[in-house]
């Protein structure tokens, strides 16, 4: 997808890091959370509470606390010990900071136009970033739409999913089902996209909004 840039998860956190802090600190900083949040997450797969998982550990209540919030940096040894008594790898505690994260900054004017069903001459779509597989399991498209015709007649949609709209100019009447939204901007409209949706009525022209749809990814 041209007219994107891609950056890395710890790209992103160099360029707001504390001038006055060392790359190598904080990227521990970040491990330590990371392994935190497994083992946490780890804990209440299991049922188990901290308290239970102190005496399969030999840990004190407060050490795993420290190490579930990400304030401490654990052992090996410690790490080994959590993993037996979860019985999960040793390697799980590091998933989330291995993973690769991926952010799209699209600048003003850059997005890409494509072709939706139902696109019209005078109503335009660009999309705005697309991440595709991802830890989350949701993939989510940001669309810039703009209409500026009223002579067209808009079909409905329907598609899998959670859509979100936010209306930035203009003035639509938007179809949900049977319901008929008066949607001006500032105005957001959320709704299970397998209904059929779509503008009714283009009540003030040019009309602009941002439409993100949500939906799990298939593997």
């Amino acid at each position: 997808m041209k007219n994107i840039e891609k950056i890395s998860a710890e790209t992103a956190n160099q360029l707001t890091q504390d001038p006055h802090s060392t790359r190598d600190g904080d990227r521990e900083k970040v491990l330590e959370v990371a392994i935190g949040r497994e083992v946490r997450a780890y804990r209440h797969k299991q049922k188990v509470t901290v308290a239970e998982l102190s005496q399969m550990t030999g840990l004190s209540i407060g050490m795993l606390s420290k190490i579930e919030n990400g304030n401490t940096s654990p052992s090996l040894t410690t790490l080994q010990t959590l993993a037996n008594a979860l019985s999960v790898p040793l390697t799980s505690f590091f998933r989330r900071f291995e993973e690769s994260r991926q952010a799209f900054h699209t600048k003003s004017g850059e997005g890409v136009e494509i072709d939706r069903a139902g696109t019209r001459a005078n109503h335009q779509y660009n999309l705005l970033g697309h991440i595709g597989s991802n830890a989350s399991g949701v993939i989510v498209e940001p669309y810039l739409i703009t209409l500026s015709d009223k002579a067209d007649v808009f079909p409905t949609f329907q598609h899998d999913g959670i859509e979100t709209i936010y209306m930035l100019d203009g003035e639509v009447d938007y179809r949900h089902g049977d319901d008929i939204h008066a949607l001006k901007p500032g105005d957001t409209l959320f709704f299970d996209a397998d209904a059929p949706h779509g503008p009714e009525k283009l009540v003030k022209l040019p009309a602009r909004y941002l439409s993100i749809i949500s939906y799990p990814q298939t593997a």
